[in-house]
C-alpha cells in the first residue's frame, strides 16, 4: 500500500516535468534546457512549472540530466497509462466488450458486474496475474532492452522487438506504431505529436483519478457527482 502510494505521487509529480523532444537522439544533455523549452511549447501560457523543484535534483546517486531523463520516462509512461484506462473506463462503463469467452470454459468478460473496478473485481485470480505479468514483462523489455533512458536512450521510446534477440520467437508488431504509420512523418510532425501526447497524457490522469476518486468518495469531484457509481471496493488491493 505504502509503495503504491509512493509511485503515485512520484507519477503525478513527474506530470510537472515535461517530456522530452522529438529531436533528442542521443544523451539527455542540458536537461533543464529541453525541459524549458518543451513546457513552453506544451503550456504557452504556464511554460515552465516545477513547484517541487524536481527537475533540479538527483536520485539514486545519477546525474541531474540522468534524473531529469527519469522524470521524462515517468510522465510518458503514466501518461499513456492514464490514456489507456481513461478510454478503457468509458468503454467499460458503457457495457462495451469483447463478444469472445474470457476463458475456456465459456465464461464471458464480466461487463455485467457493474463500474470498471467491480468489473475488475469480478476476474479470476488466474487472468489478473496474466494481465499484472504481461505488463511485468513490458516493463521489464524497455528497462532492459536498448540503451536505456537514463544512460544515452530516449525517454518514451519503447524498444522494438524487432531490434533485440531477448524474445525467443518472432513478434510480428512491435509495441509502438506496429503498423509502421509514422514511419514517413515529419520531424516536424513528430514533434507536434509529442507535445499533443504529453498534454493528453496529463489530462488522463487527472482523468482517470476523478472517476476513481468520485467512485470511492462521493462528491469528492463535484463535476462526476451522480454519473460514476459508488464504489466499496478498494482499488489499491487487486486481489482484494
Amino acid at each position: 500500500m505504502k509503495l503504491s502510494l509512493l509511485s503515485l505521487l512520484i507519477g503525478s509529480a513527474a506530470a510537472f516535468a515535461p517530456a522530452p523532444s522529438a529531436r533528442t537522439s542521443t544523451a539527455v544533455n542540458s536537461g533543464m534546457d529541453d525541459l524549458k523549452a518543451i513546457a513552453e511549447k506544451s503550456n504557452p501560457v504556464l511554460k515552465f512549472y516545477d513547484p517541487l523543484e524536481l527537475s533540479s535534483t538527483t536520485i539514486w546517486g545519477n546525474s541531474n540530466d540522468e534524473t531529469i531523463a527519469f522524470l521524462r520516462q515517468s510522465e510518458i509512461k503514466h501518461g499513456r497509462v492514464a490514456m489507456a484506462a481513461f478510454v478503457g473506463y468509458i468503454v467499460q462503463s458503457n457495457g462495451f466488450h469483447f463478444p469472445w469467452p474470457i476463458s475456456t470454459d465459456g465464461t464471458p468478460f464480466p461487463y455485467a458486474a457493474g463500474s470498471p473496478p467491480e468489473q475488475w473485481d469480478a476476474l479470476s485470480d488466474a487472468a489478473k496475474w496474466q494481465i499484472i505479468l504481461f505488463i511485468g514483462f513490458l516493463e521489464w523489455y524497455s528497462e532492459a532492452a536498448g540503451t536505456h533512458y537514463m544512460r544515452g536512450g530516449i525517454p518514451g521510446a519503447f524498444p522494438k522487438f524487432s531490434d533485440h534477440s531477448m524474445i525467443p520467437h518472432p513478434v510480428p508488431f512491435n509495441l509502438f506504431d506496429p503498423f509502421g504509420f509514422s514511419n514517413g512523418r515529419s520531424d516536424e510532425a513528430k514533434a507536434k505529436g509529442l507535445i499533443t501526447e504529453i498534454n493528453n497524457g496529463r489530462a488522463a490522469m487527472f482523468g482517470i483519478l476523478g472517476f476513481i476518486s468520485e467512485q470511492r468518495v462521493e462528491g469528492s469531484v463535484p463535476l462526476l457527482k451522480g454519473l460514476v457509481a459508488h464504489y466499496d471496493g478498494e482499488t489499491m488491493a487487486p486481489f482484494a
